[in-house]
């Protein structure tokens, strides 16, 4: 890369303006010193082609994708990773040199650094995973889980047919439990992970019984606004360890700032200070 050309990088999604990817590599662009730009990139869903191919020609290395993007990039990119194929979806796009889009999904990269940071001492292998979810967060969740060594996947969610077809996406590790039966999921879980809106500021509320949640049980919840949901409240007084959803978006950002910008970012205390600005 020239001297004289700063990089620039964003998120598109629509809408847009609630994303705080941008603060997130604003803070690490600033932090390092590297004279680039991070911006936020309202696109509609028709036009999201165009943008992607006339982007590299105005100095951009990359961006993030968000909803309702996310799927639908995957039949634009020329390259595509096996983990963003196997997920179905790509959050994260570098803009090659040779003028070709390379996806990738670092959604459950994020998400297994977030949990190894939260709750040091969970051991994948030691018992199932209660998955609340089947959405494209839920993808990137399972695929990730089954990678770590997970032994059982017990998946739950609100409409069992997008369950069902995670399971003969990712196999037998996955068992689907009907949503009236989620809560006891929870009974025999090592972990507990809620993938679902649900919980969240202006959401309706997560109605799965919580009774089932034993002291040491590592439970996380993808939703962080708010930081401490109703499920990681319980959770913690029931002697949980809790795991906030922040730490997934900080992580999964990691591989793609080092790509975009050269230098391999920390998530630290300061990262989340500015983040939660």
């Amino acid at each position: 890369m020239s001297l004289s050309k700063i990089p620039l990088a964003g998120v598109i999604g629509s809408p847009i303006a609630h994303s705080k990817s941008p603060q997130l590599h604003g803070h690490w662009l600033e932090t390092y010193g590297i004279a680039g730009h991070y911006v936020p990139l309202d696109v509609e869903p028709g036009d999201l082609e165009e943008v992607l191919r006339a982007l590299p020609k105005m100095g951009f290395v990359g961006v993030n994708l968000t909803i309702p993007h996310k799927e639908a990039v995957m039949k634009i990119a020329d390259l595509i990773t096996d983990r963003a194929t196997l997920i179905g979806a790509a959050n994260t796009l570098i803009f090659r040199a040779d003028g070709k889009i390379h996806a990738d999904n670092t959604d459950g990269y994020g998400f297994i650094e977030n949990l190894k940071a939260g709750a040091p001492d969970w051991n994948p292998k030691a018992g199932p995973a209660a998955v609340l979810g089947a959405g494209g967060a839920a993808r990137a969740v399972v695929s990730s889980l089954i990678d770590a060594g997970v032994p059982e996947i017990c998946l739950s969610n609100r409409t069992r047919v997008r369950a069902e077809q995670l399971k003969r996406d990712f196999g037998n590790r996955v068992t689907v439990v009907d949503w009236v039966q989620a809560g006891n999921m929870l009974d025999h879980a090592n972990l507990v992970v809620n993938t679902t809106s649900l919980g969240m500021i202006g959401k309706g509320a997560l109605r799965v019984p919580l009774d089932g949640l034993r002291p040491g049980t590592v439970v996380t919840d993808l939703v962080y606004a708010p930081l401490r949901t109703h499920l990681l409240e319980t959770a913690d007084q029931m002697g949980c360890v809790t795991v906030d959803g922040l730490g997934m978006l900080l992580h999964q950002a990691v591989p793609a700032f080092e790509r975009w910008f050269g230098t391999r970012p920390e998530v630290d205390r300061a990262t989340r200070t500015a983040v939660l600005r």
